[in-house]
Parts: C-alpha cells; sequence; structure tokens
C-alpha cells in the first residue's frame, strides 16, 4: 500500500494519542469529555446583610456620592439626615456616585430630631473619635444603624453624650491625624459588617 510519510505519521500519532489518553483514563488521571462540576455560587450582596448607614449632616458632596455607592455595593440602606453642606443635586454627588445614585434607596430626614423620632425603637452604634471602643466590638446584627457625624465635626455633642455606651471608633495607628476620611470611615465599618453577619 503506497502512503506518503507525512500522511502515516500523522495517522500513527493520533492512534498512539488516543490510545495514551485511554490509558491515562482508566488509571483515572484524566476523564475524557467530562464537564466541570459546577461550583456553588457564593450569595449575592442583596443576600448578605442589611444594614444602615446614616449620615448625620454631611457637607462634602464628593463623600456623600462615593458612600451612596459604597452603600449600593455593600447591601446598605443609606440615610441623609439634613441641613447638607451641598444641595442635593449638586453635579459633585452625582458625579462620585456616577449613575449607581438611582438604584439606591436612600431616606431623606428634615432634622436630627426628624431622624430619631423615625427610628425610636431601632438599635444604633455611633461611630466618633470619642468613643472608646473599637468598631470591631460593635453588635452587628440585621437592620443595625451605622450612624456618623459631618466631616469637620464628627457627630453632635448631644448625641455623644446621650449614647456614651454606644460610641465606637476606628483604631488609629498613627499620632498624625485625628480621623479618617468619612467615605472610608464608612467603608471600613460597613464591611466589617458584613464580615460579621456573614460568618456568625
Amino acid at each position: 500500500m503506497k502512503c506518503v510519510f507525512g500522511q502515516c505519521y500523522a495517522e500513527h500519532f493520533d492512534k498512539l494519542s488516543i490510545a495514551l489518553v485511554e490509558v491515562l483514563r482508566l488509571r483515572k488521571l484524566v476523564k475524557p469529555h467530562c464537564h466541570p462540576e459546577p461550583v456553588e455560587e457564593p450569595p449575592t450582596d442583596q443576600t448578605i446583610m442589611s444594614l444602615n448607614i446614616v449620615l448625620i449632616n454631611p457637607e462634602i458632596p464628593n463623600n456623600t456620592g462615593n458612600i451612596g455607592r459604597l452603600s449600593l455595593g455593600s447591601g446598605c440602606n443609606l440615610h441623609l439626615v439634613k441641613p447638607f453642606g451641598f444641595e442635593i443635586d449638586d453635579s459633585r454627588l452625582k458625579r462620585a456616585g456616577l449613575d449607581y445614585w438611582k438604584h439606591l434607596e436612600v431616606s431623606y430626614y428634615d432634622s436630627i430630631e426628624d431622624f430619631f423620632e423615625t427610628h425610636a425603637d431601632k438599635n444604633m452604634a455611633f461611630l466618633s473619635s470619642h468613643g472608646t471602643k473599637s468598631h470591631y466590638e460593635i453588635p452587628f446584627e440585621e437592620e443595625l444603624f451605622l450612624v456618623f457625624g459631618k466631616e469637620s465635626k464628627g457627630l453632635p455633642k448631644e448625641i455623644t453624650e446621650k449614647y456614651p455606651d454606644q460610641l465606637y471608633k476606628i483604631p488609629l495607628f498613627s499620632e498624625h491625624i485625628r480621623s479618617l476620611n468619612l467615605a472610608n470611615a464608612v467603608g471600613i465599618v460597613a464591611y466589617e459588617g458584613n464580615r460579621q453577619l456573614t460568618t456568625k
């Protein structure tokens, strides 16, 4: 039988490859034509947690916009307490929140009194540089309200004095700064709550 060397070589090589795969299959080293086992999907953000982020009299629109985006990404609800240091339609807020703002659950309150009257029966944790306990010690639970003050002064004195046992702070490891950027602080606390709630 006539055969071109290259063609015969290719045919023998194919047969050898098939035989090798069959040997490996029998030794359970490979599984021919098998599909990978399905990997269980992690829970979506909507099922992870349900915390509430509260900003008391926020002053900087970029921070509020970033926190809005963070709230959506972390599965939190956002509560904004007036007066603000900007207009709610400020272009800087929209730019920081990008196109996510329209999907966010936001509640607005005319004053601090309005906020506390609306949520008088809710559990809250207050973040302040005057706190004596670390944010790691916050008793995170579903629907907990995490309350943050304005960028320049933090929480009003009447709040810190009224709820001393519910004051928490983020540890700082340098004597050269007094506090973190508000948006960064919110992110640290919200995702710590996220972590604790998903590991309970």
